[in-house]
């Protein structure tokens, strides 16, 4: 679509409708006041029937406001800030799968289907790397809870045969704006312990097992090899997840997976060193796996944020002609903070 201001002339009937699936989230909110400034009107599909136009619940709703709309938006997911108990780890996978199901049968039914759906996925489907990075042509698929829910997730969006509509999953790397990744690394630097998280021993669990009928990896994990707090750091500032929407709304020749990630990979110790400047904090503390896993139990999140090594490249959109406009990470984690 063009990229010329929305005349203020334009009624709510004459502009394309897009849909967003899941905007109750942060990054939802910025998609929905994104699309309005580019001259969209605006649908949701949620759970909750007093702040969504649909509800998950009625599928019939969901195929009325998917037939006709130009583009669809699905970032429905139970965030994955939780510890992964077995009802969590089930949540998190039905809130992607389940929700990514139901709208591939909407968009398969309707007369005039959206143009462009645009769904969510992550970037921690690759594996741990610590060699090289990870681009959509020659990256590794991991294997493990999180990495079984990305493949399924991925599997239902781009099952069946939708010619009309051009498909395309957001690997996004882990997103830095007001979000709980950010906020809850920041309040440790805040805190006096923004020092760099290093994996070592401890005790093993199941958490992190593989689920799903193609279920990966060992049933007990028992951490990554010592990283010595190098284990790298793929993030992208949310300013740019939405000029990369964009830019994947008007360029056609993208479709498949496209990794949305910054091209200037941290890793862990210079991202708590930019974090630790952002809230003028000198000291910090750094924390030992058996530490770190303390303190995950106690703010009730999984050590898998930070002692995963995510170095994932966007290969994609660059090749397209896309350019990142956060690349340092000190700045940018100075901008949001402040």
């Amino acid at each position: 679509m063009s990229t010329e201001p929305t005349d203020t002339s334009l009624t709510r009937a004459q502009a394309p409708i897009a849909i967003v699936a899941g905007a109750s989230g942060f990054i939802g909110g910025e998609v929905l006041d994104a699309l309005r400034a580019w001259g969209y009107a605006t649908r949701t599909i949620g759970r909750s029937p007093a702040s969504a136009d649909a509800t998950w619940d009625r599928p019939d709703r969901i195929a009325e406001l998917v037939d006709g709309a130009d583009l669809l938006i699905n970032l429905a997911g139970r965030s994955v800030g939780c510890r992964y108990t077995d009802p969590n780890r089930q949540v998190i996978w039905d809130s992607r799968v389940d929700t990514t199901r139901a709208l591939n049968t909407a968009v398969a039914a309707a007369s005039v289907p959206p143009r462009l759906w645009i769904n969510s996925s992550t970037a921690t489907i690759y594996r741990h790397a610590m060699d090289r990075p990870q681009t959509e042509e020659d990256g590794d698929i991991g294997e493990g809870f999180s990495v079984d829910v990305a493949k399924a997730w991925e599997k239902e969006f781009f099952a069946g045969d939708l010619a009309a509509t051009r498909r395309v999953a957001l690997r996004m790397a882990i997103v830095l704006g007001d979000g709980a990744a950010l906020n809850m690394l920041a309040t440790a630097a805040r805190l006096g312990a923004g020092g760099a998280q290093h994996e070592g021993r401890w005790f093993p669990h199941r958490r992190y097992r593989g689920i799903g009928p193609a279920a990966s990896g060992p049933t007990v994990w028992r951490g990554h090899p010592p990283s010595h707090g190098r284990q790298r750091f793929s993030w992208v500032h949310i300013d740019d997840v939405l000029r990369a929407i964009r830019f994947i709304d008007e360029h056609d020749e993208l479709s498949g997976p496209i990794n949305v990630s910054n091209p200037q990979v941290a890793d862990n110790r210079s991202l708590m060193k930019a974090l630790r400047k952002a809230v003028r904090m000198p000291v910090g503390i750094p924390a030992p796996r058996w530490l770190l896993e303390i303190g995950m139990v106690v703010l009730r999140q999984e050590s898998e944020l930070v002692l995963k090594s995510r170095w994932v490249l966007p290969a994609r959109l660059e090749a397209a002609g896309f350019d990142f406009r956060w690349t340092d990470i000190e700045a940018a984690t100075k901008h949001l903070l402040r």
